[in-house]
């Protein structure tokens, strides 16, 4: 028993740490790889020990002794012998399912003629894991008993990899795939040592790191999973790496037609690849090349809902020995389903965060694979990697003539009357002249706000409906400082690098997404000189305001402290660059 030490270890899993204690900041780095952040208000943080949250610790490679030893070593109390035996039972069902290469069995139909099946062993460590796999739905309809070297096993048809990952890891039993990936075609893939804009370039050991724990000695086991990277830390440099080491032609899929671009650009830049080797492959040009970039939304495009996805075919017409899926937290439903059939590739999801509002981080860790890498925002701010940044909330009052129309209306009609406040356009005014020194993104969800707000600033906007040719021209104005302030839409949200960015103004957003929070801080978190700020615009009393405490969860999770302005007058403003702090919330100082 210790009474400085930060950590509650509760026995419902929960941990709460207090802040204030010492050694606070080293325990929350410690916590982030095993337990999720449930809640975080000023004094005490609630993270939760998950089934999921262990599996991903126990696939990065740690065992269920260096957790409890982490707990024992910060907690203030005994840690509840409940809790131990619950993460030593939980994080060993990693690996007491395993995938391993099976055989290839000749049938026959119906009508006499013969057909092979490929099929896999899935190898159960114990009877009794193996008969309640059987006795599933999943054991019933798509696997068959069997034999392996003296185990009880399942044969499972090489087709369903996937799904039967998918569908065990929702029983609770995450599958441990050692089957070996095949190797794809082969690319002469080499990073340069002087970029071709004349720079010295040299991935950073973090990065090298994370390639190497995704690769391996790239024997079974190895060459799939998750990386998660700050906003910033260069996560394609990570996927560029990668390339390197495993020398095979590859497939990039990500989120829009400029992300493609600085993709392309980056290739050209910082390896050996050629522009014949690289092509896109979006809405607006369809080339296959040994490395081609392309869109989840061209993907997942079809000329009717019921019909199939005609792009899927990318797949498959190259010999793909990688996939990379750029900000994997997006990975959309139908692309999930193509995922779990192309079990045999080497992938590596790259993401800042693994949250999903809609709860499926499991098929994450099932098709794409589990956390191999994380490193704490904060550490890589403290080493210099990515930028310092204040997160600031400026709370202001609905207008009046609003008041009424938001006391009868419905939620979601609450959510915009509160995100399109009139208000804020004051304010985004006044910070945007009082920083004359800083490259502004001014980002929000509604366009008909941003369109009017752009117009007040006399700034550029972009947003969905903007030309990609537009789009590109814009950022490179931007970049380039031709163009200071910027208004964007949601679509600036992922794989976009604006790299002398040092404000952005959040006007509204998504209904409390904490990865929409972590993507949108992640715009002005490329290092720089100056310290970055965030600034949140949020109505008092409003839906917006309990929307806004659940996005602030992700600041409070990577150590971000943030103040709370409460604006009535322009002069409150005044206190942003002062000393003195109305009100702290969620902070780890």
């Amino acid at each position: 028993m210790n009474f400085e030490n930060p950590l509650i270890v509760q026995g419902n899993r929960t941990l709460l740490l207090d802040v204030h204690a010492p050694r606070a900041e080293e325990c929350r780095n410690a916590l982030i790889p095993f337990a999720e952040l449930e809640s975080s208000p000023e004094h005490l943080h609630t993270y939760k020990l998950t089934p999921l949250s262990l599996w991903n610790y126990a696939g990065a490679g740690f065992s269920p002794e260096d957790a409890v030893k982490t707990l024992k070593e910060f907690s203030r109390y005994d840690v509840p012998q409940s809790i131990e035996a619950w993460i030593f039972e939980t994080a060993s069902r990693f690996g007491k399912i395993r995938l391993v290469p099976g055989e290839t069995v000749t049938q026959k139909d119906d009508s006499g003629k013969e057909f092979e099946i490929d099929y896999l062993y899935l190898v159960c460590e114990s009877p009794l894991i193996w008969k309640q796999i059987a006795a599933s739905t999943v054991g019933r309809k798509m696997l068959v008993p069997t034999k392996y070297e003296n185990n009880n096993a399942f044969l499972v048809n090489l087709v369903d990899r996937g799904t039967v990952k998918q569908e065990l890891l929702k029983l609770g039993w995450p599958v441990k795939d050692e089957v070996p990936l095949e190797d794809g075609e082969p690319l002469e893939i080499n990073l340069r040592t002087i970029t071709r804009s004349g720079f010295p370039f040299a991935p950073r050991t973090y990065q090298i790191e994370s390639a190497n724990a995704l690769i391996g000695n790239k024997g079974a086991g190895t060459g799939f999973g998750t990386i998660v990277l700050p906003c910033g830390a260069g996560k394609t440099i990570v996927g560029m790496t990668i390339m390197s080491m495993l020398k095979t032609s590859t497939l990039v899929i990500t989120t829009n037609i400029s992300a493609v671009h600085q993709w392309i650009s980056e290739l050209l830049d910082k390896t050996e690849l050629t522009e014949d080797q690289i092509s896109e492959y979006t809405g607006e040009n369809k080339d296959i090349k040994p490395v081609t970039v392309a869109t989840y939304q061209v993907l997942t495009w079809r000329p009717d809902k019921e019909g199939p996805y005609p792009h899927f075919s990318l797949f498959r017409k190259r010999n793909w020995g990688l996939i990379i899926y750029d900000e994997v937290h997006m990975l959309p439903a139908p692309v999930f389903r193509v995922t779990a059939e192309i079990q045999a590739i080497r992938r590596v999801g790259l993401t800042a965060t693994l949250v999903r509002e809609d709860g499926q981080e499991g098929n994450v860790f099932s098709l794409v694979g589990p956390k191999r890498y994380d490193v704490p925002w904060k550490e890589l701010e403290t080493s210099g990697f990515i930028a310092s940044a204040e997160c600031i909330e400026i709370r202001l009052d609905l207008s009046e003539s609003s008041e009424i129309e938001y006391a009868v209306a419905e939620q979601r009609k609450k959510h915009r009357l509160a995100s399109e406040n009139p208000r804020k356009l004051e304010i985004v005014e006044e910070l945007v002249k009082r920083n004359p020194e800083d490259k502004i993104l001014v980002i929000g969800q509604y366009i008909a706000q941003l369109s009017e707000i752009a117009q007040r600033l006399s700034a550029p906007i972009i947003t969905g409906k903007t030309p990609n040719a537009e789009r590109d021209e814009i950022y490179g104005k931007f970049r380039s400082g031709e163009i200071r302030v910027l208004v964007v839409s949601k679509v600036a949200n992922f794989a976009i690098d604006l790299p002398d960015a040092s404000m952005a103004i959040q006007v509204s957003g998504t209904f409390g997404s904490r990865q929409e929070e972590a993507q949108r801080l992640g715009r002005i978190l490329r290092p720089k000189e100056r310290m970055s700020r965030f600034f949140t615009l949020i109505t008092r009393n409003s839906v917006e305001e309990d929307f806004g405490s659940n996005r602030q969860k992700f600041l409070a999770e990577q150590g971000y402290a943030y103040r709370i302005i409460r604006f009535s007058t322009i002069s409150d403003l005044d206190e942003i660059n002062g000393a003195v702090r109305l009100e702290q919330g969620r902070s780890t100082q």
